[in-house]
């Protein structure tokens, strides 16, 4: 591909709540631009950027993909991201690194949960947002109402139409442009082309009107040319375009355009407003990064003749292809055989080939200039979130951070020895996708997947057996259960063997008592007169460690406990370090069983971030989960509700309150301390553990 001047190239991401139509956008994009001979269609598993099998049989976008094409002699990197909530991290690093972000609404549902959330994202990153009302040929498909809801529920920016849909539903056939005020009526074979004509007569009022606030609000951009017009001066159409595109580079204004992708109607519209509103890369003259020795803010230009620098927002690996790293180059340019930088991680990588992609489809490159966004294979070290840049001028740009998971799942290899292969293989898909967490509980000794929903796990596990032939089983995972006391005893514990030869003898005196929640154990040493030999003191403290690892009521950790031992004897031949670990752990034994043993339980510190309208539902549910509320507060147009809850109450937590509040509902949940568990629910817990062990045995 031809090199492309900084302000010849657009950074656009397609953005939505999911089932919104921006994969078909795309693809009507592509067909329009020659990159695809044929409309391809997420319904039929034709379209170029849905193309994983996962993404091709559930008809979403699951991993947001590349795809680079010309129009009007521009250059458009387009990133079509998810907008189903399992997947929507991903659209938030793609929001990192495009100049305008193109929201996709539909004109039958309106403004959903992520649409909100993906507006919110590029308030965060400050990106220029424009908006496109689709599915304007579907039943029940309402312009107007659409519209309202736009303006109802996003007041921090100007919601300016610049076109109107000529017929609805079935009958909908086209646009009117308001700059230029003409009419665009398209051909009835998704061919994407139609004649220009004069505004129906019916209409013409009506986009009279329109063109009007249009005018207004795009003069107030600029306080000469606003002067000019308050005054009855005639405003060009350029100056009205220029004082329009300023307001939305500005953030303050808000383009909504309005089609179909289905029929291909609106589309080449889209194509050219991006083309003439969207920033270049160049708008910003600098970006921000940090220098890694002195933590300090540091600017770069964003210029070709600056030194080298890239931000990498995606990785994609499998199995045959090797890695692919998906990058935005904010300075300098980048060759093949280059060494560069890896500052995150300080490693140095050598460049290989450089390309585009349209979805799975790769065009070679030759190189990468600054505002360009490209994919480079087989980078030893690189992640997701590094940045790469020359070496004499290192420079650090700040990765995109994530929400904690949300949902967790214990994970068991279908196939014995399978272990080494499925830890390998997460590893790459973590490298891919990293809102995965994968860890081994060391209590519980299961390995735990989590994730950001029940089909983002159900996902990875397709992917493990797709791409890397490792078949897994998923269970609810254990909860980490601990076992303490709330009384005092003191007992003996003697161990004496006699076998023949040399026998075994230990006798320990030990007190054993509670400690205050969280503490854990302390062992304290009170012989005196060396009734047991100093030698043997550490053998004892051992004997009791280990039986604090299996209590006596359900066979869990034993915690928040004090050892003393104070008294015992030895005998000068048969004592050995064997004997006293073995007496002081029979005496632990008996102790416990002595000083009420109870069940503890992890209490997590939950944060429910819900609509005003839901806040009696989520507090009833959290009550019912054994939850205690410990306060309130406003955030926006949403209550925040912090309690702390059991985790035995909460581990599926993420579906419920997906059902309760529509979807819109979000929570973090954390660690907090450990409680002691109601007698009846200790009783099943106890119970469930006994039949456990009996099925082992």
């Amino acid at each position: 591909m031809k090199k492309y001047e900084p302000d010849l190239i657009r950074n656009v991401g397609m953005f939505s709540h999911g089932g919104e139509g921006k994969t078909s956008i795309v693809e009507a994009m592509l067909f329009l631009s020659g990159e695809n001979n044929r409309l391809g269609r997420v319904d039929d598993g034709t379209s170029l950027m849905d193309y994983e099998p996962e993404e091709v049989e559930r008809k979403i976008t699951i991993s947001s993909s590349l795809a680079t094409f010309e129009w009007n002699k521009h250059k458009i990197n387009l990133l079509d991201t998810p907008g189903d909530d399992n997947f929507i991290s991903d659209a938030r690093l793609c929001m990192r690194v495009v100049d305008c972000a193109i929201i996709v609404v539909s004109a039958v549902s309106g403004v959903q949960v992520q649409t909100e959330k993906v507006w919110n994202y590029a308030n965060e990153f400050e990106i220029p947002i424009a908006m496109f009302i689709n599915k304007m040929d579907r039943e029940r498909a309402d312009f107007e109402n659409t519209v309202e809801n736009i303006k109802k529920s996003f007041t921090d920016r100007a919601i300016m139409l610049t076109q109107l849909p000529i017929g609805k539903e079935e009958n909908f056939k086209g646009i009117i442009d308001l700059f230029s005020m003409k009419a665009y009526l398209f051909k009835d074979n998704l061919s994407g082309e139609y004649e220009t004509g004069d505004i129906p007569a019916d209409l013409v009022n009506t986009a009279n009107i329109f063109r009007e606030k249009l005018i207004e609000t795009a003069v107030e951009m600029d306080d000469t040319v606003m002067e000019r017009y308050l005054n009855g001066d005639e405003i060009s159409r350029e100056e009205i375009e220029r004082c329009f595109k300023e307001g939305v580079w500005s953030r303050r204004i808000v383009p909504v355009m309005c089609g179909s992708a289905i029929k291909n109607i609106g589309i080449s519209s889209l194509l050219d407003n991006i083309v003439q509103y969207a920033p270049s890369p160049s708008y910003k003259k600098t970006v921000e990064g940090i220098d890694k020795k002195t933590n300090a803010k540091i600017k770069r230009e964003t210029s070709p003749e600056k030194p080298f620098s890239a931000f990498i927002f995606k990785t994609i690996t499998d199995p045959f292809a090797g890695k692919l790293t998906l990058f935005r180059v904010y300075s300098g340019e980048l060759h093949p055989d280059m060494t560069v930088l890896n500052v995150t991680k300080e490693e140095k990588e050598r460049i290989g080939q450089i390309f585009y992609l349209v979805g799975k489809k790769q065009k070679p490159a030759g190189f990468a200039a600054a505002g360009d966004i490209a994919v480079v294979a087989k980078l030893k070290e690189a992640g997701t979130g590094d940045t790469l840049c020359d070496e004499k001028a290192p420079i650090l740009y700040e990765p995109v951070t994530f929400p904690p998971p949300l949902i967790s799942f214990s994970l068991q290899p279908k196939a014995k020895g399978d272990e080494d292969k499925l830890n390998v293989s997460l590893q790459r898909l973590m490298e891919e996708d990293l809102t995965i967490r994968y860890a081994r509980d060391e209590q519980t000794k299961e390995f735990i997947l989590s994730g950001m929903g029940q089909v983002h796990i159900e996902v990875i596990v397709e992917k493990l057996k797709r791409k890397f032939n490792v078949d897994v089983e998923l269970k609810e995972p254990k909860v980490p259960y601990k076992e303490t006391i709330k009384g005092t005893a003191r007992v003996q514990g003697k161990y004496k063997r006699q076998s023949g030869g040399r026998g075994q003898y230990g006798d320990t005196w030990l007190e054993v008592s509670p400690l205050p929640r969280g503490t854990g154990f302390e062992f304290v040493d009170k012989i005196v007169g060396g009734v047991i030999p100093r030698q043997y003191i550490p053998a004892v403290e051992k004997g009791v460690a280990e039986a604090m690892e299996q209590g006596i009521l359900a066979g869990y950790p034993v915690t928040d406990i004090k050892v003393m031992l104070y008294d015992g004897s030895y005998h000068e031949v048969d004592s050995s370090e064997m004997a006293f670990k073995i007496a002081a752990s029979m005496g632990f034994k008996k102790a416990i069983e002595q000083s009420n043993p109870v069940l503890l339980e992890p209490i997590m510190k939950v944060e429910v971030i819900v609509p005003d309208e839901n806040m009696g539902d989520v507090m009833g549910d959290l009550n019912s989960r054994r939850g205690k509320i410990m306060g309130m507060e406003t955030k926006g147009n949403n209550q925040v509700v912090k309690a702390l809850v059991p985790m035995a109450e909460i581990l599926q937590y993420a579906p419920d309150l997906k059902s309760m509040t529509g979807g819109r509902g979000t929570f973090t949940v954390e660690f907090s301390h450990y409680e002691e568990v109601p007698a009846h629910i200790a009783a099943k817990v106890v119970e469930l553990a006994r039949k456990q062990k009996e099925q082992e045995k």
